[in-house]
């Protein structure tokens, strides 16, 4: 499978690394799950991920824009390609959801396809990171927030019973 990051990340092939980071920070908020509840959204960061560790190192960009090129070309033979009446749609068997997917273009080089496969693990594995520290950051929240609720409540039996002491005692010496 291909990934088209250039339209992933809306930018041109020329872009430099300073619109690279840009588009990548703009997809990223626009796509990250606590401000986009689609269901797809896991996977769409993932890919945004992928896309950015391929595209931020130097000499894996050049290899990926190498197979950019192949690609262009395939796209272009694929859409020039005439349809009959007769003929299938194949529409469905070369995009996925997404239009930056592709399924039937491989890329020919080893070595990027080698550095693809590594940088969709580690996006991955940033996800996973991601929701680990999310969930301990919840369970911190809940225990701080649990230990401040237990001094409130010490502190509101307290003054209960400064006041339950004062009140008796201006009873008793009023009577």
């Amino acid at each position: 499978m291909f990934i088209d990051y250039y339209e992933l990340f809306e930018i041109d092939s020329a872009s430099t690394q300073e619109e690279i980071k840009a588009a990548f920070r703009k997809q990223a908020l626009k796509w990250h799950p606590d401000r986009n509840t689609e269901t797809d959204t896991t996977r769409k960061m993932q890919m945004l991920n992928e896309a950015y560790l391929i595209l931020k190192d130097v000499e894996a960009r050049m290899k990926y824009d190498i197979a950019y090129e192949s690609f262009l070309q395939y796209k272009y033979r694929k859409s020039d390609h005439k349809k009959t009446e007769t003929e299938p749609d194949t529409k469905q068997e070369t995009y996925t959801n997404n239009d930056s997917e592709f399924y039937d273009f491989e890329v020919a080089d080893d070595d990027l396809e080698k550095w693809i496969r590594n940088a969709r693990k580690q996006a991955v594995e940033l996800a996973k990171q991601t929701i680990k520290d999310l969930k301990g950051m919840v369970s911190a929240g809940l225990v701080e927030g649990a230990k401040g609720a237990g001094k409130q409540l010490f502190y509101q039996i307290i003054a209960g019973f400064i006041f339950f002491v004062i009140i008796a005692l201006f009873r008793s010496c009023g009577a």
